[in-house]
């Protein structure tokens, strides 16, 4: 007779061992990925020169009516290649290849794995068909959506009908005849977010939805250019005269992160360095940067995030609010990216000390909403947000500053990530009540940044944006380095008791 508590642990002993085996085959990719990357630099060169005008990473669209799969077939992805990339980039693998600078072999190894995904419509990878799972738990899968997340995805579409019908008029001719129909039929089957109450907003493609070709559209790269393509001279310019303002004063600012400032003021003032600003908040680690970056840079960047379906994530609406997400593990590898986040980081030396990039993601908020991120501190030492919106499209209403909350309260070290990330209340209670509140609350404005200690909790301001596509409010988050939590962050110093208080 077997013992039925031996025979649990003997299954769950089973079951350990599969995910020890698991780990350490994932390891194994990893490592292996690093090591072969340089190997890789040359051949990525010759293929540059031989295929100068055309994209070698992107050109994804699916152009013909009667045969999908055999449009822009210039990266259909072989299933030899599959053991060798892992399904998903980890934080680490960026680390290694931006620790050196390596911005060449991180972009290799982003572009293999997101073209070996079931992104890809042209893939025909055996990988394809579906995605890692973290993807799908966090809000990118393809069997579901919520209404705001599509009707984003229709105004897109839309969006590129107007902008590639003369310059592109196939790929105009895909979305006019398929994607926007479709997008359209599945919105109609998608019930009143009052009815929706048990999946928090989250609506599940039914058989009705996937007749109509939803599966072969929704959350798939049909359409990705690159900095390269917008602006052939961009790397050049980069490497001349920089991504960011060259009229900011790096010394200073660095200066006043670790509050070396002759006097830290209790209100936040603003200094002019020749053309740019920079305003000095009320404390040390959160420092404001207003015109970060060039206008060529922000115009670049703002095509890229206007133009490219990589908005993979969809939030459940009544429980975080209504923003769509991309992620540099998931589409956001642009090499424009990847040099703007190694000249933020050369930039500012002292501050960046032993920080290196970690991770990438951009945000896009419903014009029709007005709350944004909940309260919550992210994984990383260094948070640097900028926003990209366009200019005019806040509407600047009292009471809707559209930026961002940044409390003076860190998590203790005994807490763990999850439990204060995913319980709110908890944290008030506990923390930011006992601290009267403390903070320091930036006001959106375009092409501002906001740098500060990563642990720090923080929150999205109630934001009112023009209605249409482009006018949404965007922004783009980079994190450096590991969170140092309680009284170990960078930023060396506690709040002043002068800071700017609000009540939740």
């Amino acid at each position: 007779m077997t013992c039925i508590m031996c025979n649990g642990n003997n299954n769950a002993n089973d079951g350990n061992q599969e995910e020890r085996e698991y780990q350490q085959q994932q390891r194994r990719r990893h490592s292996q990925l690093r090591r072969q990357a340089p190997l890789h630099h040359a051949i990525i060169i010759m293929l540059a020169l031989l295929l100068l005008h055309y994209p070698l990473c992107y050109g994804f669209v699916n152009t013909d009516d009667n045969s999908p799969d055999d449009a822009n077939d210039n990266f259909n992805v072989e299933e030899e290649d599959d053991d060798f990339f892992p399904p998903l980039i980890e934080s680490d693998d960026i680390t290694y290849f931006f620790s050196t600078y390596d911005l060449d072999g991180l972009h290799w190894a982003l572009s293999n794995i997101f073209h070996r995904s079931a992104r890809n419509p042209n893939n025909l990878s055996k990988r394809s068909k579906e995605l890692p799972q973290p993807l799908v738990a966090r809000g990118g899968g393809d069997t579901y959506t919520t209404e705001y997340k599509l009707k984003h995805d229709l105004e897109q579409a839309k969006y590129l009908v107007e902008q590639l019908r003369q310059s592109d008029p196939q790929s105009c001719k895909y979305f006019e005849s398929q994607v926007i129909p479709i997008y359209e039929s599945v919105l109609q089957n998608i019930p009143p977010l009052a009815e929706l109450k048990r999946t928090k907003g989250l609506y599940a493609f039914t058989k009705e939805d996937f007749a109509t070709g939803v599966g072969n559209v929704y959350n798939k790269a049909l359409y990705m250019t690159t900095a390269d393509e917008l602006d052939p001279n961009w790397k050049e310019n980069a490497a001349n005269t920089g991504l960011l303002n060259n009229a900011l004063d790096w010394n200073g600012i660095q200066r006043n992160w670790f509050g070396e400032s002759e006097k830290v003021q209790s209100e936040s003032t603003t200094t002019t360095t020749k053309e740019a600003t920079t305003t000095t908040p009320s404390i040390p680690g959160v420092i404001i940067i207003d015109d970060l970056l060039t206008p060529t840079t922000i115009s670049l960047l703002r095509q890229l995030l206007l133009r490219n379906t990589h908005w993979y994530q969809t939030k459940t609406p009544l429980e975080f609010g209504k923003y769509v997400g991309s992620y540099i593990d998931d589409g956001l590898n642009d090499p424009i990216f990847l040099e703007l986040a190694k000249q933020l980081h050369q930039s500012m030396p002292r501050v960046m000390e032993g920080h290196y990039l970690k991770y990438m993601w951009a945000y896009k908020y419903d014009s029709e909403w007005e709350s944004g991120i909940n309260l919550h501190a992210d994984q990383a030492a260094v948070n640097v947000n900028m926003w990209l919106s366009l200019d005019g499209a806040d509407l600047e209403e009292e009471g809707y500053g559209g930026g961002l909350v940044v409390f003076t309260a860190k998590p203790p070290s005994d807490w763990e990530f999850e439990s204060y990330n995913t319980n709110t209340e908890f944290v008030v209670e506990e923390l930011l009540r006992p601290n009267d509140f403390t903070n320091v609350t930036v006001q959106h404005k375009p092409n501002r940044a906001v740098i500060f200690d990563s642990a720090l909790f923080h929150q999205t301001d109630k934001y009112r944006f023009k209605k249409g596509y482009k006018n949404g409010r965007i922004n783009l988050t980079l994190l450096f380095g590991e969170m140092q939590k309680g009284e170990d962050g960078i930023s060396g110093s506690t709040a002043s008791g002068d800071s700017v208080k609000q009540e939740l």
